[in-house]
């Protein structure tokens, strides 16, 4: 249930101010660690700015959307919705120029493909991607951990979807004055998809979410649903009816309100990030691939029964007393 869901206890917040106030925690934080020995100046053209993240990460929104959209097999809409709040909530508390927003796109849609049991094999999934696919997979399955750590681990998600269906077919029993509530489903289809570029999903509960996307239906399409709201929903109680019309009113403004960054704009914003970018983190850098390197000769040195070069005592310590200690049981 959503009431007691991760997501409503750990990953909802107060309004647009509280998401605002979180991502500019995560610029400045970034910023300050990597601009420690720049002017104000110089971090101020160097660097992104929190508006400028916002804008690059609804472009990787849109771009996530249309990879989904051509996905084979066809990808059921809530493992994008799953895929998308991922994505959200990682640059919520995580800079763009941080962590590679290309690479934890693909990573959040695989690993809503796992979550939601949307069974596609990691061939079939690469398969769905252009360029080198086997260091795409590489990439994925780098990042995977990555992601479900700064998520915390929290992976179950609720999507507006079931809800949606639960108050049609409430509608369709309990609202017999309003005929046929189907023809609303193209308006309440068009919502969905766009709230999700949105920061209402992060502020508001899947079922606020879903009841506000049937009202924007009706009252496009010239309908009238108030007497369901007001004498099916909540017929004695105002309070609860008056926070649920604030809160559609607010949803409604919020998707309205959804631009469309234009190609020029992300065009720059990509060649600056490019420059910014945490170059530990990005997969193109000498630095990551150096890394990388490392790693893996590594894990050949322990299979092959030798111990990294770079910390062979260290690693020889640690083996010793821990038997010194299974000899102590």
């Amino acid at each position: 249930m959503f009431a007691t869901s991760t997501q409503r206890n750990f990953w909802m917040f107060k309004d647009e101010t509280d998401v605002s106030n979180s991502r500019l925690s995560a610029n400045i934080k970034y910023i300050s660690r990597r601009g420690r020995n720049m002017t104000a100046v110089e971090r101020e053209t160097h660097f992104l700015n929190v508006t400028e993240e916002k804008t690059l990460i609804l472009s990787y929104e849109y771009q996530l959307r249309d990879f989904c959209r051509n996905f084979l097999p066809p990808m059921p809409r809530y493992v994008v919705g799953t895929a998308l709040h991922y994505l959200k909530r990682f640059y919520v508390n995580n800079s763009v120029m941080d962590y590679p927003p290309k690479e934890i796109l693909v990573t959040a849609v695989y690993l809503s493909c796992k979550v939601e049991e949307f069974n596609v094999s990691m061939d079939q999934f690469v398969g769905n991607l252009k360029g080198d696919r086997e260091k795409a997979a590489s990439i994925i399955l780098n990042n995977e951990l990555l992601l479900m750590q700064k998520l915390d681990y929290q992976l179950t998600v609720h999507n507006p979807f079931r809800p949606l269906e639960g108050l049609m077919i409430d509608m369709k029993t309990r609202f017999p004055n309003f005929s046929d509530p189907e023809r609303l489903r193209p308006g309440i289809d068009e919502f969905l998809e766009q709230v999700f570029y949105t920061d209402a999903i992060l502020i508001f509960s899947p079922s606020q979410i879903s009841l506000a996307a049937i009202i924007h239906s009706a009252s496009t399409s010239k309908e009238n649903v108030d007497e369901y709201i007001t004498k099916v929903l909540f017929p004695s109680d105002e309070r609860h009816l008056s926070i649920i019309i604030e809160a559609v009113k607010k949803i409604r403004i919020m998707v309205r309100s959804v631009p469309k960054p234009p190609r020029e704009t992300i065009k720059a914003l990509e060649k600056k990030l490019v420059l910014c970018c945490n170059p530990d983190n990005n997969s193109e850098s000498p630095a990551f691939k150096k890394r990388m390197k490392q790693s893996f000769d590594d894990e050949e040195s322990f299979e092959d029964g030798q111990y990294p070069s770079t910390n062979s005592e260290q690693v020889r310590s640690m083996l010793v007393s821990g038997l010194s200690e299974m000899g102590q049981i």
